[in-house]
């Protein structure tokens, strides 16, 4: 059996999201984690991204992940990136490119997701 990592992890976390793999999702998200979503900045808890995942409502086609760095201390490692993710929420299609900032805890052996944090990029305006 492979050694988890905090990046191996963060991968699994977006794979997760891409194949709509809830049984991943639930492994690797902490019980008590949370999501502070890129579009809204609203709080989205494991159990409402657990569900709009496994109902269809949030449909990742892709996730890239252009660049990251991680950062361990101990039994807590932060992951800070950037994205290139596009899907489907509530039938409407999106494209966003992100930063974002992730905390793992390891949890016996185990890389948890407890916090995570994205920033949409704003596209910069064309000048004249």
């Amino acid at each position: 059996m492979r050694e988890q990592t905090p990046d191996s992890a963060d991968q699994e976390f977006f794979t997760a999201l891409t194949e709509a793999n809830v049984g991943v999702l639930n492994r690797v998200l902490a019980d008590d984690f949370v999501l502070i979503d890129v579009m809204s900045g609203s709080e989205v808890p494991k159990a409402t991204l657990l569900n709009v995942v496994s109902s269809g409502q949030l449909k990742f086609e892709t996730i890239e992940r252009v660049e990251y760095r991680v950062r361990v201390y101990g039994i807590t490692a932060v992951v800070i990136g950037r994205t290139e993710m596009g899907g489907h929420y509530n039938g409407q299609p999106f494209r966003v490119s992100s930063r974002y900032t992730h905390v793992f805890v390891d949890d016996s052996g185990h890389w948890r997701l407890v916090a995570a944090q994205g920033t949409q990029i704003a596209p910069l305006p064309v000048a004249a």
